[in-house]
């Protein structure tokens, strides 16, 4: 289900006002999403948690600069791609690159035969996008897997909107050339 179509019914306000079950049904809702997206940038799972709490606690030390409730979503988002970017640049580029995929339980009932297949395929989708440069596959994800309108990538990300529309236009067309490539 899209980040962006919850937004409205998150109890945010309550939550500013310290409410501990509004902070839990928040949390809740968009842990996982986080992780995925944090992990699709990283490539570490521990680094990736660790950015996933990092976020939710600047979340909670700065929700009340928040100004529009709705927009929680992109902010918390803007806020985990923030601390990726910042462990992104601290790592070492070349060794990024070549981080494994961790497997991941499957929850679909195929047999054998089909989550083979889809584990090859879902290998061979991440193999593409770590060769996409983070500010290309940031983007991906973030609108193909997120959800989010463009205008919200552009406040995430902290970029124009004009930016932003280009680095999906690239990244796309560089899939395809990998895609194409023998």
């Amino acid at each position: 289900m899209p980040v962006v179509a919850e937004c409205e019914q998150l109890p945010v306000q309550q939550a500013r006002r310290g409410d501990a079950a509004a902070w839990d049904a928040v949390f809740a809702r968009y842990q996982l999403p986080l992780y995925a997206y944090v992990h699709q940038l990283v490539r570490d799972e521990q680094d990736s948690l660790d950015i996933v709490q990092e976020t939710f606690v600047s979340a909670f030390r700065h929700l009340a600069t928040l100004r529009d409730d709705r927009k929680f979503a992109s902010w918390l988002f803007s806020i985990a791609h923030q601390k990726s970017i910042q462990k992104w640049r601290g790592r070492d580029k070349q060794t990024a690159a070549f981080d494994e995929v961790a497997a991941e339980p499957f929850e679909f009932e195929d047999g054998p035969d089909e989550l083979l297949i889809r584990d090859e395929q879902k290998a061979a989708v991440l193999a593409l996008l770590d060769q996409l440069p983070p500010p290309q596959r940031s983007v991906l994800l973030l609108h193909y897997l997120e959800d989010f309108p463009l205008d919200e990538i552009a406040r995430i990300t902290d970029a124009q909107l004009g930016t932003v529309k280009s680095r999906l236009h690239y990244a796309k067309r560089a899939l395809k050339k990998l895609l194409e490539a023998p």
